[in-house]
């Protein structure tokens, strides 16, 4: 499909397309795990929840990206999320990571704001399948699996626990990956990803949003 998504006109990046960082924490929110980012381009940044004690990763920045700039910097294909994006009224999204303090595991949210709730289901369900995912646990109202994955390009054991949530007309992705030498005994932190979607749930259904 050739159609040209448009978004907002800021966009975020791991080093290919040129973002914006947004790294400075807004105030704490006390019922919330984590802090919202704070930006004045993106309307997603205040609605990001981040766990508490993780810090600023800088190979991969923080900020907003459009559909151009997410399907040239993070889609694995781009042809297909084009269309799902086209088909979802994609409007802005908001890309944030994180490491924990012993830099082991790295956190990364997402979210995309569609045309509408529907929409938004569609697009979850539509991204969510293009990876398999036979590991589900225990996460109500949402998307989740856990799984321990050989990365044959590092040679390494790489633990991932993933997430997916639609709230109204927008889908949150979650991801926490710890990668080790072969052989480590690792177990995906599921842990942090179910306090992080029920946060980031209470987040999105406040009533000042």
């Amino acid at each position: 499909m050739t159609a040209l998504l448009l978004g907002v006109t800021a966009c975020g990046s791991d080093g290919r397309s040129s973002a914006t960082a947004a790294e400075t924490p807004a105030a704490k929110h006390s019922a919330l795990t984590g802090t919202a980012d704070k930006t004045a381009k993106n309307t997603l940044a205040d609605l990001v929840v981040l766990p508490r004690g993780y810090v600023a990763d800088p190979g991969s920045l923080t900020g907003a990206f459009t559909a151009t700039s997410y399907l040239n910097t993070w889609s694995a294909d781009p042809a297909v999320d084009r269309a799902l994006l086209l088909n979802a009224a994609f409007v802005e999204g908001y890309r944030a990571t994180r490491l924990s303090p012993d830099k082991k595991k790295r956190y990364t949210v997402q979210l995309f704001k569609t045309g509408s709730a529907t929409k938004a289901q569609a697009l979850q369900d539509g991204l969510w399948k293009q990876d398999t995912h036979d590991h589900p646990f225990a996460l109500p109202n949402a998307l989740s699996d856990a799984n321990v994955q050989y990365d044959g390009a590092a040679d390494q054991s790489v633990a991932v626990a993933e997430a997916s949530l639609a709230i109204g007309e927008i889908v949150v992705e979650f991801t926490v990956r710890e990668a080790a030498a072969l052989g480590t005994a690792l177990t995906p932190d599921t842990g942090l990803i179910t306090t992080l979607v029920k946060d980031q749930r209470t987040r999105l259904t406040a009533p000042s949003n």
